[in-house]
């Protein structure tokens, strides 16, 4: 696509996207249109779609945000349209999506906006999109999903547990990367989980999952999975991970349940002959939070080239955290433990200029720490995290 589409593509997005409500009305005017005219999709959604929606206009913009970068965006694309097998997708759904997508917008933006020219550049973009997705999908030969019977449900936290499970057959994805999960008690509503341990011959994965309050997934995950449960699991998504042979020094940093895709490339990098220097903040509000300190304690007395160090926002565990007193484990090979905000502490520890940096945590605490990291200097084209939604 040339400079001209792009632009086009763009302003019209942002135009429907800036009005008050506007992503929300456009996602309910695409819903609706999609279950009228092609009734045969409603059976790929769940039946509550206040997260798909929110999904949907996020996907949009991510995509739209790169249309001029197709080094990152057309891997993302043939990522979901492999991920998308799971649902059973063929081309002509792309088709229908698309079609409903142009309708869609072209309602919400108006007549005067939505131009001839308008039209066309989106029919060039959706047709890029589509065509990425479709064919990666029909040239790729994994299983379209794979089946994980639970092996192992531990609680760490009243709110957080380990779940182990073993797939049908192995599947390879890279440490770092995520997968989206469907587990019997919430059929149809797919959520994305990081494994927190690298592929594996016997076909073992690990996830370690927090209850989100009012979430739909997440706490049945953590509240209602026993052993033998089986799960559902789509291709692996996300470009995260330290490349063989780099010399680049890596910064790091997790919040809660975000450390598990960095522990799982730490685990994978200790298989190598070499590595660079990488320095991990894991960070969470309460020290209980800081649930996998055992496990880096070990990884940074064995590997040299790691230095880890705890980030807490407050010294007080919470009220129904049991502790039997005052002594605190000691973990050798950790940095002393340091107290604040951890995007504020990453940053003041730099400067980060020369190095690489991975950020996994919630959506603002990813941002935060973006923005400071690059507030005090470290370039944008340095810092990576996966899409926000």
């Amino acid at each position: 696509m040339d400079s001209r589409t792009v632009a086009l593509i763009r302003t019209t997005f942002k135009a429907v996207a800036a009005e008050e409500g506007g992503p929300e009305r456009l996602a309910r005017s695409f819903y609706a249109v999609l279950f009228t005219e092609h009734p045969q999709v409603r059976d790929f959604f769940p039946a509550a779609l206040d997260a798909q929606r929110d999904r949907l206009v996020k996907a949009i913009a991510y995509t739209v945000d790169r249309l001029e970068e197709p080094n990152k965006l057309l891997p993302f694309l043939a990522q979901l349209g492999r991920d998308h097998r799971k649902y059973g997708v063929s081309a002509e759904h792309y088709v229908a999506v698309s079609k409903t997508l142009k309708t869609a917008m072209c309602a919400y933006a108006g007549t005067e906006l939505w131009t001839d020219e308008v039209d066309r550049a989106w029919d060039e973009g959706l047709g890029v999109i589509t065509q990425t997705m479709a064919g990666a999908a029909e040239q790729e030969d994994t299983p379209p999903y794979w089946t994980g019977t639970v092996i192992e449900h531990r609680e760490v936290l009243r709110n957080l547990v380990v779940v182990r499970l073993k797939l049908d057959q192995p599947m390879q994805y890279a440490a770092g990367q995520y997968t989206s999960v469907q587990i019997p008690a919430r059929p149809r509503m797919w959520r994305y989980l990081s494994p927190a341990i690298p592929a594996n011959a016997n076909a073992e994965i690990e996830f370690h999952i927090r209850s989100v309050t009012g979430g739909w997934v997440s706490p049945a995950m953590v509240g209602h999975t026993g052993v033998g449960d089986q799960w559902l699991l789509g291709s692996p998504l996300g470009g995260l991970g330290v490349p063989r042979n780099t010399r680049r020094k890596m910064l790091m940093v997790g919040c809660g349940t975000g450390i598990a895709p960095l522990r799982a490339q730490l685990m994978a990098m200790t298989r190598r002959r070499s590595n660079p220097k990488v320095h991990l903040f894991v960070g969470g509000h309460h020290p209980c939070d800081l649930y996998d300190l055992q496990t880096l304690s070990e990884l940074a007395v064995a590997n040299k080239w790691l230095t880890v160090t705890p980030v807490v926002e407050t010294t007080e565990n919470p009220w129904w955290y049991y502790d039997p007193g005052d002594h605190q484990p000691e973990y050798p090979g950790l940095e002393p433990r340091r107290v604040g905000q951890i995007g504020k502490v990453v940053a003041g520890c730099g400067p980060w200029k020369d190095h690489d940096v991975q950020i996994v945590g919630s959506p603002s605490m990813v941002q935060t720490t973006k923005f400071r990291l690059m507030a005090a200097g470290t370039p944008t084209k340095n810092i990576r995290h996966d899409p926000l939604f």
